[in-house]
């Protein structure tokens, strides 16, 4: 069966059991909410109502939880006379219904029935657990705002992909994309830029108009609630102390005003690492305060992420204020500054029963005790903190950075970094070889990235993220073989069927041939990286 990611164990039976009217849901203790979600969805696509009905009556779907089974795993069970899953959890259950859509077929996909269609499914048994407790994927809105539909949208295209931790880019340099009650410049100003690089930074072309957008707090209470019914965790990222131009605009005494005039700067329409960082003074600390407890208010789940990278100190370097703080906290140098930063928010979300998860440059000057890494340049990063005992997410850059181009050749849309091939992300393997047992771990899992800087608008998102992301969906969950010995052949058969799901759910993936005329950009300047990428 062309099921992706791929399963555990699959037996199959002869024969298929019809999908009539009559047919309906049982739906258990903690289970009612994936009988929403089918009867929403499935009954969506294909016309069927989906009636609740008891256990004792034929063409039921039984839905159960079952502890034993582990925290996501599920076991679906197609009979002759109906059709029983179990989850280990009411999470598992969601992915066992994952599962269940895909054997339908494609026009499960669809949000309408086509006409004379019939619904069946295979006799078969399923038993399923996924490999990873994070399974990721990081989405900036930062650089290119996507409006909340589009977010949405995404949820369910990780739901179908089981899945489950949605990293939230929402602060950069180009663009705040959050309300702050108490400090509402942040998206008056901090929303919007006046034009936008078209391309790489090289580039000579620009889009002379405004760009923006940000998400009420209703917008993002929306959103955290439609990814808690699918499942998904939100983690918001909130940047400091670097990328934060846009904030600075907002409140220019957040930034280095011994050293520059703050009050001049507005809103990044640039692309790459801007110098002007957040300034190391207790009203910057009060200041990101006010602005994680809304946050915090707004998002339940245990991390929140805090950025840390690209942090320039050249501005520290020049700051009276900065040395002075350096000299003050004995932390040696600007790289300690930087590692006082996120220890402070690190004891601060401690204390509020949070998890600090911050890029690998929060290892730079001495790792937060509580912190989580995100490594993405390359292995070393999340072998470091995982040797000394830290959880990490690996996300290294030259093999799950999505922002990358995916072939050789004129005709990819504004080349950014390696190629990275389907084939290369299906053999990307998210735990370093050199890690023991035991630190290995502290691996939670692994995470796709999709940053947007030439990406500007869901078209461009889509286009490339997928069929990568579906390949990357198999690698976090299912438990393959070493890299060199996965059967890609086998995906890519698999993904003949999945490219039909695809279509049916609007995804405006890069064909197997290659860009279509709509999907090209000649013209607008890339930045490609010849060669192999480093492995480590």
């Amino acid at each position: 069966m062309d099921l992706i990611p791929a399963p555990d164990r699959v037996e199959r039976a002869e024969g298929f059991l019809e999908l009539g009217d009559g047919f309906g849901i049982e739906a258990g203790p903690g289970t009612e909410g994936t009988a929403r979600w089918l009867r929403a969805t499935l009954g969506a696509a294909t016309g069927l109502t989906l009636p609740p009905k008891r256990g004792d009556e034929h063409d039921v779907l039984h839905l159960s939880v079952r502890p034993g089974l582990g925290e996501e795993a599920y076991r679906l069970v197609v009979a002759p006379h109906g059709v029983h899953l179990q989850g280990g959890s009411p999470a598992g259950v969601f992915r066992g219904a994952q599962t269940l859509r895909q054997l339908l077929g494609p026009d499960a996909f669809r949000r309408a029935p086509l006409p004379g269609r019939t619904w069946r499914l295979p006799l078969t048994e399923i038993q399923d657990a996924p490999r990873f407790p994070w399974r990721g994927l990081m989405l900036d809105v930062a650089r290119h705002f996507m409006p909340k539909d589009g977010v949405l949208r995404y949820l369910d295209l990780m739901a179908a992909h089981k899945l489950n931790v949605f990293h939230f880019h929402l602060t950069d340099d180009q663009g705040w994309r959050v309300e702050i009650e108490r400090h509402p410049r942040l998206t008056e100003v901090g929303s919007w830029r006046a034009r936008t690089k078209f391309g790489h930074r090289a580039s000579p072309l620009w889009e002379e108009k405004p760009h923006g957008g940000y998400y009420t707090q209703d917008d993002i209470r929306e959103i955290v609630a439609y990814a808690a019914e699918r499942h998904i965790t939100v983690v918001p990222e909130i940047d400091v102390p670097g990328h934060s131009q846009a904030a600075i605009a907002a409140y220019p005494e957040l930034g280095n005003t011994d050293v520059i005039d703050t009050t001049s700067l507005s809103v990044w329409d640039n692309w790459g690492i801007s110098p002007n960082v957040l300034a190391p003074t207790d009203n910057t600390l009060r200041f990101y305060e006010g602005v994680l407890e809304e946050v915090l208010e707004l998002f339940p789940g245990e991390f929140v992420h805090i950025g840390g990278d690209e942090c320039l100190k050249d501005q520290w370097r020049r700051s009276a204020t900065a040395q002075a703080r350096i000299k003050e906290l004995g932390v040696g140098d600007e790289d300690g500054l930087q590692a006082w930063f996120v220890r402070h928010f690190d004891k601060w979300l401690s204390a509020r029963g949070r998890r600090l998860i911050g890029w690998d440059e929060i290892l730079e000057g001495g790792l937060a005790e509580g912190a989580a890494v995100s490594s993405w340049r390359g292995y070393e990063g999340g072998v470091t903190p995982a040797r000394a005992g830290h959880d990490v997410v690996m996300c290294p850059e030259q093999h799950v950075y999505l922002d990358h181009r995916q072939a050789e050749g004129d005709d990819e849309p504004v080349p950014i970094g390696y190629v990275r091939t389907l084939e290369d992300v299906y053999r990307f393997e998210p735990v370093p070889a050199e890690l023991a047992e035991g630190e290995a771990a502290h691996v939670l899992g692994t995470q796709a990235n999709l940053w947007t800087e030439v990406m500007e608008d869901h078209a461009r998102v889509d286009y490339q993220a997928f069929p990568r992301l579906a390949a990357f969906a198999e690698v976090a969950w299912s438990d393959l073989p070493a890299p060199g010995e996965r059967d890609f052949a086998g995906f890519e058969r698999r993904m003949a069927a999945h490219y039909r799901r695809l279509d049916a759910l609007g995804v405006g993936y890069r064909p197997p041939t290659g860009p279509l005329p709509w999907q090209r950009r000649p013209g607008v300047l890339g930045r490609p990286i010849e060669g192999s990428p480093p492995n480590k």
